[in-house]
């Protein structure tokens, strides 16, 4: 589409002199003004309305948009033409739909046809032809584009006409030529390039003769010149093209049959590179008006690395092919490149499958070469030509799409993720077939192989009772057809086979955990064997652990190792099953070869053990001990050899090369011995670190585990021992049971109850010992990289003066001759005296003002604050002369003045005590130097200035002799600084009414400084004797001053009104200095505490630290590399409109909020408006600004575009920085900025050059065809930011025979003028969005992006200006080597900004914060295992974009998209480092249930990682170290926290089995065990999980860093009282629960979080949330510690038993109590009765079709139950026998009633169940009878519920009398059958497929409902109870928003207002 701007009045045709204009005839000589260039028609009668041109049916709207806007644009001025342009979009809308079958195209035509009869008549012109008026009007455009259009410099609104004269133009052309011949069209052209393609993206390379700075560079015009040079190429006509080819680009479409839009995009692509390449490489060039060779081949290298990589993987000879000559080389170079990027650029969805991508360049790179040089076809003997060239679209619909079908029918496979990983293949399985020799029999031209084939699930059945339809003949016929084309299909289909997965099958189960990290489990089980066994022989010395006995016992473990890997490796032939038909037969081979050594070591090894057990061969004279002879055993010799292959694994571990040359080698001797342990696939090989990383990282685990092992084997192994061996001696022969293995030894079942939790923590507690070493570690690195050394404003103006010498050697680029800057050592942080760079001081001056301005731009900080902060720019500066912010300088004047008044002594010591503070010496400096500047300009009088150059001198020469002291009286100082600031005073205000005052304040300073100050004044001797007889005069008013003057004119100074200049003449800086000298003087100690606001302290603490950390030096721009940046954003909020602001009156609006939350930049913004509230805002129409302010403190778009736009504000910034001299300097940026308009042109050319920012809005073609606000809001955003750009799929129907078939296409839109514009348009292949949405949304846009690197950020994100100027240096890591490779992803720290809403927000910030500082600094050094997690991440663009792009795609496995980023970088041998000198501000979810979901999301996410290929990999061919490096920071914490849980149930539900069964009797009675003390300290080390305190150290660790320890303290402390233990034991809860379970079953989704601002949530919500991960699970645990408090024996005389249990109590309570706790207004008494009406409602609702789950309790069980439906026969197996625990509640109490009377019958058992039965048929009667009784029969009903209520009362009485039946009895009942009941639920949930349509389906489901009741009756009663206290209402908000009432918010009516009002 056209560039298109409102017509205005342009100088030139009719207003310029001297210039005449073509279409002169038509026109008068001197036309009135208008809105054209043309007069127009000036018709006052017919005003025409605009016709709506942006919302068009997608079937044409492309084609005739502009012509819409071209008529609404000239629709006033000239409406013939208007309706002419209209009348050819109806022309064109007819002819591509004349049947109107399109989306909405029959009523926009109708709409459109009726507008064009109203002004068909109403326009038309008297005597003047249509033809003849459109040809004016063109030609008056026209020939005003081509007198101007040579100019560089125009002013801004100047271009934009020529801009405007331009499209207009080419628009009208088009029309023009439809109504004329096609000579006279050639004929208007004459010759001139305006009809050319109009839309650009950053290089005009086809626009006409409009000049552009950036194409004024030569490095663009040495690339451009390289990119159009064709010489040598075939001849155009080869390929049936009309003319010579253009460029290269233009070549390669024609030849191949890639798309012109596509061609576009990576012409302009490649030309930055190799231009920003140039940049790099001119210092090694001879001319740079040429390409050099370095840059080209540094993009051949990066480009092609993957792609040579991948032929010497598959031992094939790579295609790129060079020729001899230089010159052709360079041209064959870049023909590879621009050939690559159009495949990447055309392959869609293919992006994700590089080895895919690969095997296509392999081929058409060989058609290239053949083409290039004249090859002759061995089949066809004719010249090699394309196999899929020369059509238009042709590798789209020959290459793309058939790969991108297959994709897309495995997707459908998925069934939207319920479908099992194994029964489709994903983007993994299909790229990775193409690691194989196998994809070359795919062939080129591809055959019709396996790999297209795709199995099609089976068919589901139809149902035939619906009606269906009338059906047409042609329809019928059709459907025949297809039915025909099925068949054929199918019977082809037979002669295919699905080749099923490579390489990896996604398996869901837990046995993945084992399987991918199976080195580490064998270690622990291993080692946990050792350790018992030592603790069993109870050694006395470490010694003694060669003793030939225990040796023996010791080296046992390799039995246990080989079963281990019989196990391994029986579980990788299971797991890889269903990838055989795609495995290697030599890998298959290797499978089962070690499935046979496995066997037979597992049968060897037992049998040496049992035969040699004891029987050494001992070669010494002493008999026993290994240390003084050899003994050995046939063993032993066994166990030596089947160490031999863990022997050479553990001698590469220390040659690292080695073991990565071994592995990466295709020489034929390195795969043999890599055969055996490395797997032959693509990735994973050769990611061994450098020797010091490695040295590094293994004594980090080694001092982790030793602890480890020591804390085990000293706690919970050996104190262990004797109770083990005390109750294997016990023989029980009495049971308080029925005991079904009465005849099991050694009381197994007692041992298993008392290990089994022991072990567990056993398994876990590694992850508490890394948590303890990541803090001291994490603090350690933290505090060598000088983290937090200013953190405070105390420590800022302490170490200010120093941040220009920081400036200088971090942010201000080195120049030639002094190369590179080096800082001292680690733990110095001053920097070496270093020469200033020219200008330095200045440039930091320069830079401080931008910061401090944005500051004020974005309201934190006042116009006050700001001139307080300011540092005035000088040519003082250039000789090192820097004046200090006023901030700086508070008080100290007024200090000094104190000190010097009342001091007596000597003048050094006065000297010495004013310059001992430096601030104090800068202050009294230069209040001295300013006063004196002043009075030199204020001053003009000969006389006045000799006698104040004699008083200066005086002084100046008293301080250089030390007299000043004596020869000046300082007790005059306080009257001498209130004249002055009197006289400051009157000089701003420069009124010339007040000549007089200045003169008198003059004279007053002079008369005190002559009398009273100087004591032998010498200025007297130049008046007359008899004039100063009585001194001088001190006049007391007006009268007697003018008096005096009159008399005495010539003798008094001051005398004469000309003796000053008044008011001072217009100058900036000078007024600028006399208010600094006003400050100076009148400033006192609140100024101190400027800025006020805490966001501008952190982030100019933050930035001033970071100064002196190890960072690049930065490059100038010009020579800096290239960056993107990419945001996907979906339905986010973009800005908040006027209505969900709502009034600042309204307690329950965002704006209301917004003011509270914010007060301090509420005010400030209102300050800089220029009003006093809200509705003077509205009164001056500042709307607008007001959504913007709201907006920029919410988690909106606009606030990270505006962030992410800091980049470009600081390169520019840089650049000019870069550029200028010391003028330019003086000048100002901002003045050079308006004023320059040339330099500013060169800063915006460099700023385009360097940065892009590409959002990609997945939904911006719905919302603009919805009219959606949010689409207006994108507008607007492009419309403030030009340099913004939008990605987005268009999805639009293609008019052809039958129904229009859709057609997807990816654009990429500027806003130009206010109206959208269309850059390019890509078609694709079909819907993009196949697997999950983010990364999809991430891979449109991806070849929009340009430059080297690329950073991803999400919507939710923030940036600043300070942070942006330090992104060169950022960018310059990709240039350095961290260890054996430079890094592929930098990782960046985040600053959450969220934090200060509630404590919820304030604890999760806190956990965030930890993890993105000290977790992460941990993860990448030393243990060089951090990944990519979240968006502040940089990538290696080129790396990325060849090896898969910057994330994963595939549905369901890649939810966690992010990650996985990270690991396929790291598998394809990356480097990822992480940096915090840089931040990014990133938002967070503030409430409990939104912070829920997110952690469920994340858990889900770790779930599938768990089974992914990835990690399997990762795991296996890590180093063991790294692989637990890689464990313990992935999925290792969730799996962790996952088994802390079950050891608690694990725990319960043993001693729940000693209780009931009545060995912990028998133990205690007869062993007089009353506790096991290893027990107490497993469970006791489990509490630090559970409270949180794991999540805690880091936490604490990172705040003391950056805050001080005592505020980490302190916050800790009001942390704890705020309850965050209770919120992270709640947390645990979620991860472990949606961890599990997913892993168990599947069902993992993005869950999205809703709003972003705390409210209230329903107990229905509630409910829904929680029910099943934290109510049901607690409910379950408070059942086991009733029970067991109920009949234990042990642990009655100490507290052992609270210690023990007091961590589960306080677990079970928090996952009950938490979701009310962290409800705002949880306890309001009208909340609470308003949420029990909602709760009843949803109870009794009924469910069906159409009805959610939050309005119907039937709806939300069926959902509840989706991860179920899809589960698999083993996943519900398990399911089932999880469930059976809860029937040991009942197997066991019955035996406990005083009913039964300890019989031990297991009769006794059976008649529990009869009596369950009975409740069920009771209950089921019931149910019956209301059904059939209740309607007509309501009395009988009443009867008959009445007779069963006195049956039943009737047998429990008869009970109690003849069988003993107590109340106790009742409640053990309840008690027994209640977990029975709820089993029998979960049994018949994970059985529903086969009982769902009998009557046990609805008694579940009505069963299941009576429970959800019960348990929301619990939770519910002492809710209302509580809320009927007062008192507890204000408690409760006051701890829930400690951190809003510290501002004095008032959050009540907040967080109780309406929800209708907030938009999810």
């Amino acid at each position: 589409m056209s560039e298109i701007v409102p017509a205005e009045p342009i100088e030139g045709i009719y207003f310029e002199r001297g210039e005449t204009s073509t279409a002169s005839a038509s026109v008068s000589d001197t036309p009135p003004a208008t809105l054209a260039i043309t007069n127009g028609s000036n018709n006052d009668e017919y005003v025409p309305e605009p016709f709506d041109s942006e919302r068009l049916p997608t079937v044409f709207a492309s084609q005739i948009q502009r012509f819409l806007r071209m008529a609404n644009i000239l629709g006033k001025e000239e409406p013939r033409v208007a309706y002419l342009c209209r009348v050819h979009a109806f022309v064109i809308a007819h002819n591509l739909d004349k049947n109107s079958s399109g989306r909405g195209v029959r009523q926009f035509k109708t709409s459109l046809l009726h507008r064009l009869e109203q002004d068909e008549h109403v326009t038309k012109k008297k005597g003047i032809s249509d033809i003849r008026e459109l040809k004016d009007v063109y030609r008056a455009y026209r020939d005003y584009y081509i007198r101007h259009d040579k100019a560089f410099d125009l002013e801004q609104s100047r271009r934009e006409k020529l801009i405007n004269a331009r499209y207009i133009a080419s628009v009208l052309f088009e029309v023009l030529k439809t109504v004329t011949d096609p000579a006279s069209s050639q004929a208007l052209i004459q010759g001139n390039a305006i009809h050319k393609k109009s839309e650009y993206n950053i290089l005009p390379l086809e626009q006409g003769g409009i000049q552009h700075a950036i194409m004024q560079k030569t490095e663009i015009k040495a690339a451009i010149a390289v990119i159009r040079n064709v010489r040598g190429l075939p001849p155009a006509q080869d390929f049936n093209k009309q003319g010579a080819f253009v460029d290269l680009f233009d070549f390669l479409q024609h030849c191949f049959g890639f798309q012109e839009a596509n061609a576009a995009n990576q012409r302009e692509h490649l030309i930055l590179l190799l231009a920003n390449m140039q940049t790099r490489q001119t210092h090694n060039q001879t001319s740079v008006l040429k390409l050099g060779e370095g840059g080209v081949d540094e993009l051949m290298r990066k480009f092609f690395k993957n792609y040579t990589n991948w032929c010497k993987f598959l031992e094939r000879k790579s295609n790129i092919r060079l020729p001899f000559v230089k010159q052709e080389a360079q041209q064959y170079k870049i023909l590879y490149i621009g050939l690559y990027l159009l495949i990447w650029g055309e392959a869609a969805n293919l992006r994700f499958m590089p080895e895919c991508l690969c095997y296509i360049f392999h081929h058409m790179a060989y058609e290239l070469h053949g083409i290039l040089s004249g090859a002759i076809s061995l089949t066809t003997w004719e010249k090699v030509m394309p196999a899929y060239g020369g059509e238009p679209e042709s590798f789209l619909k020959n290459v793309v799409t058939p790969i991108y079908n297959v994709i897309k029918e495995e997707v459908d496979n998925n069934k939207g993720g319920a479908a099992d990983h194994s029964v489709w293949r994903n983007y993994d399985d299909l790229n990775e077939y193409f690691w194989s020799p196998d994809c070359f029999k795919i062939g080129w031209p591809m055959r019709d192989h396996d790999f297209f084939y795709v199995k099609k699930p089976p068919n589901k059945p139809k149902a035939d009772n619906k009606s269906s339809p009338a059906v047409l003949p042609d329809e019928i016929e059709d459907k025949n057809r297809e039915k025909s084309d099925e068949k054929e299909t199918e019977e082809k289909n037979h002669e295919h086979q699905w080749l099923g997965k490579t390489n990896f099958v996604e398996i869901r189960s837990f046995w993945q955990i084992f399987r991918c990290f199976d080195r580490m489990w064998s270690f622990f089980i291993l080692s946990l064997q050792a350790i018992i066994v030592i603790a069993c022989h109870d050694l006395g010395s470490p010694l003694q652990l060669f003793d030939a006995v225990v040796f023996e016992d010791i080296i046992s473990i390799f039995i246990t190792s080989a079963i281990l890997k019989l196990i391994q490796a029986i579980l990788d032939i299971a797991f890889m099953w269903k990838a055989r038909y795609t495995m290697e037969y030599s890998q298959k081979v290797k499978l089962v070869i070690k499935l046979v050594l496995a066997m037979i070591w597992t049968i060897v090894l037992p049998v040496c053990y049992a035969n040699s057990r004891r029987k050494y061969t001992c070669y010494s004279t002493k008999y026993g001990n290994l240390v003084e002879e050899w003994c050995f055993t046939s063993y032993m010799v066994a166990a030596a050899i089947y160490l031999t292959t863990n022997a050479v694994e553990v001698l590469l571990f220390f040659v690292p090369a080695v073991a990565k040359y071994i592995e990466v080698s295709n020489y034929k001797i390195c795969r043999i011995l890599s055969w055996w342990t490395q797997p032959r696939i693509y990735v994973g090989r050769g990611m061994q670190e450098d020797q010091v990383s490695v040295l590094k990282y293994t004594l980090f685990w080694i001092l982790v585990l030793s602890c480890k092992f020591l804390f085990s084997y000293s706690y919970e192994i050996k104190p262990l021992i004797a109770p083990t061996r005390q109750i294997m001696k016990i023989g029980v022969r009495k049971y308080d049971w029925h005991e079904l293995f009465p005849r099991v030894k050694s009381n197994a079942g007692a041992i298993v109850a008392v290990w089994s939790p022991v072990v567990i923590v056993y398994f876990m507690d590694t992850q508490i010992w890394y948590s303890v070493f990541c803090t001291i570690i994490g603090g350690l690195y933290g505090i060598l990289n000088h983290l937090g050394e200013i953190r405070t404003l105390g420590m800022l103006r302490s170490r200010f003066d120093s941040l220009p010498s920081a400036f200088n050697v971090c942010l201000i680029p080195p120049s030639s001759k002094r190369g590179k800057k080096k800082r001292k050592g680690l733990l110095s942080n001053i920097f070496q005296k270093l020469p200033e760079e020219k200008n330095a001081t200045a440039k930091f001056v320069v830079v401080w003002n931008q910061i401090v301005n944005h500051l004020r731009l974005e309201d934190l900080i006042s116009n006050r604050e700001m001139d307080l902060m300011m540092m005035p720019v000088s040519s003082e500066l250039f000789s090192d002369k820097v004046r200090w912010p006023v901030f700086l300088l508070a008080n100290k004047f007024s200090t000094a003045l104190t000190i010097a008044k009342d001091f007596e002594g000597k003048e050094e010591i006065l000297v010495k005590k004013i310059t001992k503070d430096k601030y104090m010496f800068y202050a009294v400096r230069e209040c001295y130097q300013s006063l004196k500047y002043v009075l030199e300009i204020l001053v003009v009088g000969s006389k006045e200035k000799r006698i104040i150059g004699d008083i200066l001198n005086d002084i100046e020469k008293n301080i250089q002799e030390t007299s000043l002291l004596k020869n000046f009286n300082m007790k005059v100082l306080p009257a001498l600084h209130d004249m002055v600031v009197e006289l400051a005073e009157l000089l701003m205000e420069g009124d010339k009414d007040h000549h007089h005052k200045v003169l008198k304040a003059l004279l007053d300073i002079f008369e005190l400084v002559t009398n009273d100050m100087m004591v032998d004044s010498g200025i007297l001797d130049i008046y007359p004797d008899d004039e100063n007889e009585c001194d001088f005069v001190y006049f007391r008013n007006d009268e007697q001053l003018l008096n005096s003057v009159e008399k005495n004119r010539h003798f008094y100074p001051f005398a004469n009104e000309n003796s000053i200049v008044f008011p001072l003449p217009e100058s900036g800086p000078l007024i600028e200095k006399i208010k600094r000298l006003h400050l100076l003087l009148t400033v006192k100690d609140r100024a101190m505490d400027v800025p006020a606001n805490l966001d501008a302290r952190r982030r100019m603490s933050f930035f001033a630290t970071s100064l002196f950390t190890d960072m690049p030096d930065a490059p100038k721009v010009h020579n800096m590399m290239p960056f993107s940046v990419i945001t996907p954003h979906y339905t986010e909020d973009i800005n908040f409109s006027l209505k969900e602001l709502g009034s600042d009156k309204e307690e329950d609006s965002i704006i209301f909020y917004m003011q509270k939350i914010y007060p301090d930049e509420w005010t400030n913004f209102l300050e800089r408006m220029g009003c006093e509230n809200r509705q003077s805002l509205e009164d001056e129409h500042m709307t607008e600004d007001l959504r913007l302010w709201a907006s920029f403190r919410g988690q909106t778009l606009s606030r990270t575009v505006r962030g992410m736009m800091y980049y470009r504000e600081a390169l520019k910034l840089q650049a000019f920085l870069d550029m200028a001299e010391e003028e330019d300097i003086l000048e100002g940026y901002e003045t050079a900025e308006k004023g320059n308009r040339a330099l500013f042109a060169r800063l915006e050319a460099l700023a385009d050059m360097k940065y892009t920012y590409v959002i990609s809005c997945q939904s911006f073609a719905s919302q603009k065809a919805s009219n959606d606000p949010r689409y207006k809001d994108m507008i607007d955003l492009m419309t403030r930011y030009p340099s913004l750009r939008v990605a987005y799929v268009e999805e639009k129907e293609e008019i052809g025979q039958g129904k229009p078939p859709k057609v997807y296409t990816s654009k990429l839109v500027k806003v130009v003028n206010g109206f959208e514009q269309t850059i390019y348009e890509i078609k694709l292949p079909g819907p993009p969005l196949l697997g999950e949405g983010k990364p999809e949304n991430q891979n449109n846009a991806i070849i929009f992006t340009r430059g080297e690197a690329l950073q991803t950020i999400d919507m939710n994100q923030d940036n600043y200006l300070e942070e942006a100027l330090k992104m060169r240096n950022l960018l310059q890591e990709f240039l350095r080597r961290q260890g054996r490779r430079p890094p592929t992803i930098l990782g960046l720290r985040e600053h959450i900004f969220t934090g200060s809403v509630s404590s919820l927000a304030w604890f999760m910030s806190y956990q965030e914060t930890s993890f993105v500082t000290i977790g992460q600094r941990l993860l990448a050094n030393p243990l060089r295992v951090r990944f990519h997690y979240g968006h502040p991440d940089v990538f290696d663009r080129v790396f990325h974009i060849t090896r898969g792009g910057v994330s994963k795609a595939s549905k369901t496995i890649n939810l966690s998209e992010d990650v996985f980023a990270g690991f396929n970088s790291t598998l394809r041998r990356g480097c990822i480092s992480y940096h915090e000198y840089l931040q990014v501000g990133k938002g967070r979810d503030v409430g409990l249930n939104q912070i829920s979901k997110f952690e469920a999301k994340v858990a889900n996410g770790n779930s599938e990682q768990t089974i992914s290929r990835d990690m399997f990999r990762l795991g296996r061919q890590f180093d063991f170290f790294r692989m637990l490096s890689c464990y313990f920071t992935t999925i290792g914490f969730y799996f962790s926290s996952l088994i802390s849980v079950i050891g608690i149930y694990v725990f319960l539900y043993g001693q729940l089995y000693l209780v009931l069964s009545g060995l912990e009797r028998a133990l205690i009675i007869e062993a007089r065990i009353k506790n096991v003390q290893s027990l107490e300290t497993a469970l006791a080390s489990q509490s630090f999980i559970q409270l949180g305190l794991l999540t805690g150290l880091p936490m604490v660790m990172e705040i003391g860093l950056e805050k001080g320890f005592l505020t980490a303290l302190k916050d800790f402390v009001l942390m704890q009282l705020q309850l965050a233990a209770v919120f992270f034991t709640f947390a645990l809860g979620t991860k472990t629960h949606y961890y599990g379970r997913t892993l168990l079953h599947g069902g993992a989704k993005y869950r999205p979080t809703g709003r972003k601002v705390v409210f209230h949530a329903s107990f229905t919500e509630n409910y829904r949330l929680y029910s099943r991960s934290h109510f049901v699970k607690a409910f379950e645990l408070l059942l086991l510690l009733i029970v067991y408090n109920m009949f234990r024996k042990s642990y009655q005389t100490n507290m052992a038993y609270v210690l023990i249990t007091y961590a589960i109590w306080f677990m079970s309570l928090t996952w009950l109590c938490a979701p009310f706790l962290f409800n705002p207004a949880g306890f309001s008494w009208t909340k609470t009765v308003d949420d029990w009406k909602e709760w009843n409602k949803w109870i009794r609702q009924q469910g069906g079709i159409g009805i959610q789950q939050d309005k119907s309790w039937h709806s939300w069980w069926h959902d509840e139950q989706a991860h179920l439906r899809w589960s698999g026969l083993g996943s519900r197996f398990t399911e089932t026998f999880l469930s059976l625990r809860f029937f040991i509640y009942q197997y066991g109490l019955v035996y406990h009633l005083d009913i039964s009377q300890h019989s031990k019958n297991f009769l006794v058992y059976v008649l529990s169940w009869i009596v369950i039965v009975a409740i069920f048929l009771l209950v089921k009667a019931v149910n019956v009878g209301r059904q059939l009784l209740s309607a007509k029969y309501q009395l009988g009903f009443r009867f008959f519920k009445a007779f069963l209520f006195i049956a039943v009362i009737s047998i429990i009485v008869t009970l109690s009398i003849i069988c003993q039946l107590s109340m106790t009895d009742l409640f053990v009942c309840c008690l027994a059958f209640m977990p029975t009941a709820w089993g029998l639920i979960m049994i018949a949930q994970a059985a529903r497929p086969k009982i769902e349509h009998t009557g046990l389906w609805d008694f579940t489901r009505a069963l299941a409902r009576e429970f959800d009741y019960g348990m929301g009756i619990v939770l519910f009663t002492p809710i209302a109870i509580l809320a009927w206290l007062p008192i507890i209402k204000a408690f409760h908000a006051r701890f829930l928003f400690n951190e809003a009432f510290k501002r004095h918010l008032q959050i009540q009516p907040i967080i109780s207002g309406k929800k209708k009002r907030h938009r999810p």
